[in-house]
């Protein structure tokens, strides 16, 4: 029962900092973090007592799958060489740097957890860096890497991650079996991916009701991940396939209700899993400092030796690695977001937070080996991998608000708007042309064409205003006023006439589900 109310304290946390956070000029995964240390360090708050075997299929198929709403298969495919180089590289080159710091500083630590702490350390986390640098204005070719990286290199991480807990409880392993390993689990995860893919965008399809296919989407991450895990495949990048697939293939356009609830919803699920994942790294660390028994201060010494390994190693590949994507860049014509100075270098450095993936990995670690033993220095590595967390999320996370202020590094606020207005110049022309074809075989009064050609103009004039001449735009700022005014006036009557619908619930002998359904019916109304 404790814990169940320390769960439910950690959703609300999760909705308050959203708020809070912004008036604080906080990211909200830092204020969620910070409120976890708060707990834990509160007496009578209760210790997190978390099965290892639910961290990851519970915590990661959600956010993943939200995470993936905000990008598109194009980004990734045009952005497949830096983030090849930063997710894959990079993860691979910080895994090994950890490893091989980690086995000779700690005592008795194996070689294969060694190489298990190194992959939980090693993903930045796309979580906490894309909700730093939404508050930030970052240029959006920043952004799409960021998100990119850390969708990606959780799947390099975790694969790494998986290969090397096998190594440790079963005491042997074989590079080229572990190679194998790695490329039948891509191929299953893949498989598995397009196939509940392709699937749920057909069910989608025959549900039709703007719930149920919510509810269908919410059990598709989960669905993807056990079945690929069942399967020997990697369950991240099955999720990972199976979103950008029903993400690329959404078949309606004109299902205008189903697409604002579903974003809907699956932000509330976003914030909230979120809020409960930095939370738990915050009352997390409690524990973590509870099994260094006395001995905190030789811990901390090598959790700080990691700390700087996960941060200068990424310094020092980002560097080359960014002058080396942007000599391919200029010498090809390619459609890739890459880093432009080395100033946006390193605000990518400084982004680099560890987060959600890797409380998920450090609390996923067994308890025991094949053998029945426990597993060797795990206290060790869940102490060192907070450290890691703990160092990167609240230093780097509460310190990139002033380094990208003091470098000068913002969006491009021309380019975006230039793209915002060709979009409404294309949205405007698909409507006059679609009116045209009306026109052609509709008889049509001409007043009633001239008010519906106004009202194609205005689809374009509301996305972007500046579409237009002076003028132009002068007599679109009146009828818009007018119209406002309009909407207004309808916006109180429709009001009026909820308020009246809803009182009818209380009155005697009068039918709720019908009263719902007329409300709903005014609901929708007033949403048009």
């Amino acid at each position: 029962m404790e814990q169940l109310a320390l769960l439910f304290v950690l959703l609300l946390g999760a909705v308050v900092s959203v708020p809070v956070g912004e008036r604080l000029k906080l990211p909200a995964p830092v204020l969620m973090t910070l409120a976890g240390i708060v707990l834990a360090l509160v007496p009578f708050v209760p210790n997190v007592e978390i099965n290892p075997d639910y961290i990851l299929p519970l915590v990661l198929p959600p956010l993943l799958y939200a995470a993936v709403q905000r990008t598109s298969w194009r980004q990734f495919a045009a952005n497949l060489r830096p983030i090849l180089l930063l997710a894959v590289a990079l993860v691979f080159v910080t895994t090994a740097a950890v490893a091989l710091v980690a086995n000779a500083l700690v005592p008795g630590l194996p070689l294969a957890a060694a190489l298990a702490l190194g992959a939980l350390v090693a993903p930045p986390d796309p979580v906490a860096a894309t909700a730093v640098a939404g508050q930030l204005g970052l240029p959006r070719r920043l952004v799409s890497i960021l998100e990119g990286e850390g969708l990606f290199n959780d799947v390099t991480a975790i694969v790494l991650y998986h290969v090397a807990i096998a190594a440790a409880v079963s005491g042997t392993f074989s590079l080229p079996r572990a190679a194998l390993e790695l490329v039948l689990s891509a191929v299953v995860a893949v498989a598995v991916g397009v196939a509940l893919g392709w699937a749920t965008n057909k069910l989608i399809g025959l549900l039709g009701d703007a719930t149920l296919q919510v509810g269908l989407t919410l059990l598709v991450p989960f669905v993807s991940y056990v079945a690929a895990e069942e399967l020997k495949g990697s369950g991240v990048l099955a999720v990972l396939v199976t979103a950008l697939f029903i993400a690329e293939h959404a078949a309606d356009a004109d299902d205008v209700m189903g697409r604002l609830v579903n974003r809907s919803f699956w932000e509330i699920v976003d914030t909230l899993v979120t809020g409960i994942a930095f939370g738990l790294i915050g009352l997390e660390l409690h524990n973590a400092i509870s099994a260094a028994s006395g001995r905190w201060v030789e811990w901390s010494g090598w959790a700080a030796a990691i700390v700087g390994v996960v941060v200068f190693v990424r310094l020092l590949w980002l560097l080359p690695a960014t002058w080396l994507a942007k000599k391919l860049h200029d010498r090809r014509d390619y459609d890739e977001e890459i880093p432009v100075s080395w100033r946006e270098t390193v605000v990518m450095w400084w982004s680099g937070m560890r987060g959600v993936a890797s409380v998920a990995l450090a609390l996923a670690i067994p308890l025991k080996m094949d053998d029945g033993s426990p597993f060797p220095g795990r206290d060790e590595i869940v102490f060192i991998a907070f450290g890691v967390i703990m160092a990167t999320l609240v230093c780097q996370g509460l310190t990139l608000p002033r380094l990208v202020k003091k470098l000068g590094v913002e969006a491009d606020a021309e380019a975006e708007d230039a793209f915002e207005r060709e979009l409404a110049l294309r949205a405007t022309k698909a409507a006059k042309a679609r009116l045209k074809e009306i026109e052609a075989v509709e008889e049509m009064p001409q007043e009633s064409m001239d008010q519906l050609m106004r009202a194609a103009l205005d689809i374009g004039m509301r996305i972007s205003p500046d579409m237009l001449d002076d003028h132009r735009k002068e007599d679109f700022a009146k009828r818009a006023a007018k119209m406002k005014r309009m909407r207004s006036i309808r916006g109180e009557m429709l009001s009026a006439a909820r308020h009246e619908v809803l009182s009818a619930r209380s009155e005697p002998g009068a039918d709720p589900e019908i009263v719902d359904r007329v409300l709903r019916h005014l609901d929708v109304r007033s949403l048009r």
